[in-house]
C-alpha cells in the first residue's frame, strides 16, 4: 500500500486528507489509527476521505476519528476539506455544497484559501435529534454528576451531539477530567464531544474542547458553533460571537431558527505518500 495525502490544520486542529481514488482498497479502522498516531503514523486529529460522488452536493465527504470510527460532522474538518477543493481546483469562487453523513452545507472559500465559511446549518436543543437519554425536550441547564460534583449541562446537535458545561472558570485540564466522562456517559447513547464554556462578554466565550473519539483538542469548528448556539440559547450572548481556543478565535454568526455560520483559518502543511510498511508491510 503506498497512496498520496495532504495534511492541513484548521488553528491547531490538524487533518489527513485522502483522496478515495488514491486507495487500492476501502480504508479499515485499524489503518485509520495507525495513519492517525503522532508516533507510528503520520499523527491526525482524523481523516478526511473525499471526494466521492453525490446527488445531493458537489462532492461527498466521509470523517474519520483517530479511534477510527466515523463523525457526523466536523467544523474545522469541512474548512480544511473546502480548502483541500480550492488546492486541487476541484472549486473556484463562490459558493459549493459538500455532503456529509451530518447533513449538507455550503462552503465558500476566501483569502486565496486562508480563510474559509462554511454554513454549518441549524442547531438543535432536541434531546431526541440530539439524542440524550430520556423524554423527548429541549436539554438545557440540567443536572449531571461527575466525579461526586453536581454540573448543569445543555445539550445541541448541529449534525453531531455536543454537550456544554458553562462554568465560571474552565481550564485545560478540566477538560481533561471530564471530557472522557462526558463523553461515555449513559446520557449520550451515541457519545458526544464536551465543551467546557466560559462567557467572557456578550459577543466572546471561551472554551475547552474534549472531541468524541479524539480527545482533547486545541479547536472545533462544531464545538464553536454548538457553545455559541447554547450561550444565546441561555440570553448570554447577541449573535455575533467571537469563540476562543487554545489554537485560536472562530467567527460565529446566529441566525434564524440557530442557523450557523462558522468563519476561520486553514493552514497547509504538507502534501506527500505512505508508504505500506507503515502498517506492517514489507
Amino acid at each position: 500500500m503506498r497512496f498520496a495525502f495532504s495534511k492541513y490544520h484548521a488553528l491547531g486542529n490538524d487533518y489527513i486528507v485522502i483522496n478515495p481514488k488514491d486507495l487500492p482498497s476501502p480504508l479499515t479502522p485499524e489503518q485509520v489509527k495507525i495513519i492517525c498516531h503522532r508516533n507510528f503514523g503520520i499523527g491526525s486529529d482524523g481523516i478526511l476521505l473525499g471526494p466521492s460522488p453525490s446527488k445531493k452536493a458537489k462532492c461527498a465527504l466521509r470523517i474519520f476519528n483517530p479511534d477510527g470510527s466515523e463523525a457526523e460532522k466536523s467544523g474545522n474538518g469541512l474548512r480544511i476539506f473546502s480548502r483541500y477543493l480550492w488546492d486541487k481546483k476541484t472549486v473556484r469562487d463562490g459558493e459549493f455544497s459538500i455532503e456529509t453523513k451530518g447533513g449538507i452545507v455550503s462552503a465558500l472559500v476566501l483569502e486565496k484559501g486562508k480563510t474559509v465559511r462554511v454554513e454549518m446549518g441549524n442547531v438543535s436543543f432536541w434531546s431526541n435529534e440530539i439524542p440524550v437519554a430520556g423524554p423527548r425536550r429541549e436539554v438545557i441547564n440540567e443536572p449531571i454528576h461527575l466525579r461526586g460534583q453536581q454540573f448543569n449541562f445543555c445539550a445541541a446537535t448541529v449534525g453531531n451531539p455536543h454537550c456544554v458545561l458553562p462554568l465560571k472558570k474552565i481550564t485545560a485540564d478540566l477538560a481533561r477530567q471530564l471530557g472522557p466522562l462526558l463523553e461515555t456517559h449513559a446520557r449520550f447513547p451515541n457519545r458526544t464531544n464536551v465543551q467546557l464554556m466560559q462567557v467572557l462578554d456578550r459577543n466572546n466565550i471561551q472554551i475547552e474542547i474534549w472531541e468524541r473519539g479524539a480527545g482533547y483538542t486545541l479547536a472545533s469548528g462544531s464545538s464553536s458553533s454548538a457553545s455559541a448556539a447554547v450561550a444565546h440559547k441561555l440570553g448570554l450572548v447577541d449573535r455575533d460571537v467571537t469563540v476562543h481556543m487554545p489554537g485560536g478565535k472562530i467567527q460565529i454568526q446566529i441566525g434564524e431558527n440557530f442557523s450557523i455560520r462558522m468563519t476561520g483559518g486553514v493552514t497547509k502543511v504538507a502534501d506527500g505518500v505512505m508508504a505500506k510498511e507503515m502498517f506492517g508491510g514489507k
